[in-house]
């Protein structure tokens, strides 16, 4: 009973930090609303954030579509599943820009 409760403790702060984290990556991207942040610069500013769990929420970001993703040489589209982040450049989508306004809500960012 008390490994259950532990653990149901240690899901509920996996959880907490996971909104947190994607509030972060959205906000730190969105200092340059009008161009596109290398990731890699991104990930240095957030140097609190392990890269296990940025790679986490820009990943959620883009499958939401809350941020939009290009390789930095071809600016070519791209999806964070395929690429390094490294070789990657991100920036607010329409979707994004909204969700920081309030004007949408999503439980999963913590704006």
């Amino acid at each position: 009973m008390i490994i259950d409760g532990a653990q149901e403790y240690m899901q509920a702060v996996k959880a907490k930090r996971f909104v947190e984290n994607n509030g972060k990556v959205l906000r730190t991207i969105n200092i340059m609303r009008i161009g596109y942040e290398k990731l890699e610069e991104v990930k240095y500013a957030l140097s609190d954030i392990s890269e296990h769990d940025f790679l986490s929420s820009v990943n959620y970001l883009f499958l939401s579509e809350y941020i939009l993703l290009r390789h930095i040489k071809s600016k070519e589209p791209a999806d964070i599943a395929d690429v390094s982040y490294e070789l990657l450049e991100a920036k607010l989508s329409q979707k994004g820009i909204k969700l920081l306004e309030g004007k949408i809500v999503d439980n999963s960012v913590e704006v």
